[in-house]
């Protein structure tokens, strides 16, 4: 059965949270990509999600949470872990923190881990939906694993329309990016994955360095997959102008055809174009030449998603 879409009312946000106590999948808007959200505590509910996106159950899923309270009865928050939440919630910082025992999340959403991947979303829809529901949601990109995340409902039901129960449209994203995903290690923050909020940020408002995670660590947050956003169409990386028959993804004024990230050069507005750009070359095209994007502020999060969608398995390093 084809999932319904709905509009951000009070009734559909209850329906939604009825849904959810029965076990069911639904698609919400965050502010950084829709999200495919689950009972964290319902272990048969967080399966349906893997099951749903064909998710690796090593990489474990963010719980998504509505207030102070909430997440505090999930994690351990140091001194340091709460003046970097204080600094970005509600918002795009997920926060990898100790799982407080007696926490409701459960093992399977956690991967197996003694840690906790946490977050407080900003978006309205988000925020109300959980505080509906009363306890914490699980909700990684709505979409199959390794595809292009959603920045649209439209994008959902291309993914996952007949295998999950509901869709709320809350129009497009405004980040259109992944949240940053940081690892507090003692008095060191750790960069775990780029993402929505820029690394630089986040070292000038805690006033710490950000060290940044090394290929080699074992996988403790979501996105570190080598082979992860990926399109079906093979893409290749910094380069000026497509091939015959290549769809192109430019950046900046000098535009030889194809979609434009940013005509005016900005990171933000790229952002919140990369997935929908993405997915509409894909259709079109099997192979995608992208423009070189500078690696200052989001281009950090924007080039470590294409180098990711990218990586083909026995390419090597993409």
């Amino acid at each position: 059965m084809t999932a319904a879409i709905a509009p951000i009312l009070p009734e559909t946000i209850a329906l939604a949270a009825d849904i959810l106590g029965d076990g069911g999948l639904i698609a919400m808007p965050t502010e950084t990509v829709y999200g495919l959200a689950a009972d964290a505590a319902n272990a048969e509910a967080v399966a349906r999600i893997y099951e749903a996106k064909g998710r690796p159950r090593f990489n474990p899923l963010i719980a998504h949470v509505s207030s102070w309270a909430m997440a505090e009865q999930e994690a351990e928050f140091s001194p340091l872990a709460r003046q970097c939440a204080e600094a970005f919630w509600p918002g795009a910082l997920t926060l990898v923190l100790p799982a407080k025992p007696g926490g409701q999340v459960s093992d399977l959403a956690r991967a197996g881990l003694d840690t906790i991947a946490i977050r407080w979303p900003a978006h309205y829809a988000a925020t109300a939906l959980i505080t509906a529901f009363g306890r914490p949601l699980v909700a990684p990109s709505a979409n199959l694993s390794g595809h292009v995340s959603p920045t649209r409902a439209d994008h959902v039901m291309a993914d996952l329309g007949d295998r999950i129960d509901l869709v709320l449209d809350g129009g497009p994203c405004q980040v259109g990016m992944e949240s940053t995903i940081i690892g507090v290690d003692g008095d060191e923050l750790v960069l775990l994955r780029p993402g929505g909020i820029p690394t630089e940020l986040i070292a000038e408002k805690t006033g710490r360095p950000v060290r940044v995670h090394t290929p080699d660590d074992a996988i403790n947050a979501p996105g570190q997959i080598k082979s992860h956003y990926a399109p079906k169409a093979r893409l290749r990386l910094n380069v000026s102008a497509p091939e015959p028959g290549e769809g192109y993804l430019a950046f900046g004024a000098d535009n030889p055809g194809g979609l434009n990230l940013s005509p005016s050069g900005d990171l933000v507005e790229a952002a919140t174009k990369l997935f929908a750009m993405l997915r509409a070359l894909d259709a079109r095209y099997e192979r995608i030449a992208v423009a070189p994007i500078p690696e200052d502020g989001l281009g950090e999060a924007i080039n470590d998603r294409l180098k990711r969608a990218a990586y083909r398995e026995g390419d090597g390093a993409a």
